[in-house]
């Protein structure tokens, strides 16, 4: 049997629909991101942290280490190395008050002082017996201004936090509260800046997603300056404090304390970023007792460091504000060291050389900052000189008034 294979003009299948209009479909693309989504994610992340407050930072569990100012200062660093921690809160036991924080910074303080008034033998013997409330004589000693006792309520917005985050030298921030029943003044948990971050990392994604612009633009580190506008007889890398692996410890525990920073990158002789001495590096030295081996390079002393150390972290100028928020959320980061990239590499760089640092408290400063994100400069106002008028002192009057209502 043989099948016709036309189709018949009234079939079903061969009926024409009525003609239609098609919509397109949606692009797949993301949107183009400029300065005005950016902006708005910003504002929508600083509304956010002004509706929580310090206690939604709180973890389920947590542990919380306070030192009596009588305790003696070996002792205080046992229980930093017990408890792996470089910070914890002073307790003044006679007012039952708070009495700041104990950090590295501290520590770094005690070091340069006795090697300026006496020597590494009399270190040894005198942190057998000097107590934790005799370091703010030894910061006075050296010119160190004393560091400011801020502190929080747990009530407090977490922007409000954040603001007084940054104007701490410990990087951390105390809660206190009062007892309700006795009404006596308490230490109920310290606030972190990484901690801080993560949260907003951890509850923004959405702002934090838009965050996409470069993090150099933004201005959020320290970079180095070009030579030529460096100041004259500036060392390399400048504004940035560097050393070598054949640097002695000590001139960079002077970097530490003069500078008031916590880690110093460590560089080949093209700038190639190849480690990072911190504080914490020479904290472990102290607590071994090995105050003379602030003689050995930065080579030796690496040597001591413990193995845990999670290495350097490091970006390159180009990368947005974004990432470095999600980089957070996945690991603990403390600070980043900005490097030459590929695209610097095209424009005559070189790949790897040191060209920046990143803290917590840039990137705090730049979610925090109180400058308005939209700012549209208005042409100066033309003022016409002043019309005669029939009674001089009438018209100076008016100009006065002028000048107030401006003011």
């Amino acid at each position: 049997m043989t099948m016709s294979a036309a189709i018949s003009s009234n079939s079903p299948r061969m009926l024409r629909r009525a003609t239609t209009t098609r919509r397109r479909a949606g692009s797949q693309l993301p949107p183009v991101q400029g300065q005005e989504s950016h902006d708005n994610a910003l504002n929508m992340l600083r509304n956010y942290l002004k509706g929580r407050t310090c206690y939604d930072v709180f973890p389920v569990s947590f542990r919380l280490i306070v030192l009596d100012t009588k305790l003696e200062v070996k002792k205080a660093l046992q229980c930093f190395l017990l408890n792996g921690v470089v910070s914890a809160p002073l307790w003044n036991s006679e007012k039952s008050c708070f009495a700041g924080m104990l950090t590295v910074s501290d520590i770094i303080h005690l070091i340069q002082y006795y090697y300026h008034t006496s020597n590494f033998a009399t270190a040894v013997t005198d942190v057998e017996t000097l107590r934790l409330e005799s370091l703010r004589d030894i910061e006075k000693a050296l010119g160190v201004n004393t560091p400011p006792l801020l502190w929080a309520s747990p009530d407090q917005s977490l922007y409000e936090a954040a603001s007084l985050l940054m104007q701490t030298h410990a990087r951390r921030l105390p809660l206190l509260d009062n007892d309700t029943e006795t009404g006596h003044e308490m230490i109920v948990s310290i606030m972190t800046q990484y901690r801080l971050l993560k949260f907003i990392s951890i509850n923004c994604t959405k702002e934090v997603a838009l965050l996409h612009l470069p993090l150099r633009k933004l201005g959020i580190g320290t970079y180095v300056v070009d030579p030529k506008d460096a100041p004259e007889g500036s060392p390399p890398f400048w504004p940035l404090a560097t050393a070598t692996m054949s640097t002695p410890v000590f001139d960079v525990v002077h970097e530490f304390s003069g500078r008031g920073i916590s880690a110093v990158p460590i560089i080949d002789e093209e700038g190639i970023v190849v480690n990072l001495y911190e504080t914490v590096d020479v904290i472990t030295l102290v607590r071994l007792g090995a105050y003379q081996s602030l003689d050995l390079t930065i080579a030796q002393a690496l040597n001591e460091r413990s193995p845990d150390f999670p290495g350097v972290v490091i970006c390159t100028a180009s990368d947005s504000l974004g990432t470095l928020l999600q980089l957070i959320n996945k690991r603990r980061v403390h600070r980043l060291v900005v490097v030459e990239g590929e695209e610097d590499e095209k424009r005559g760089g070189r790949k790897g050389r040191l060209l920046g640092i990143i803290t917590l408290t840039d990137v705090l400063r730049y979610l925090v900052g109180t400058a308005p994100l939209h700012e549209h400069t208005e042409p100066p106002e033309v003022k016409l000189p002043p019309q005669p008028q029939e009674n001089p002192q009438q018209g100076q009057s008016q100009q006065e008034s002028g000048t107030t209502s401006e003011a």
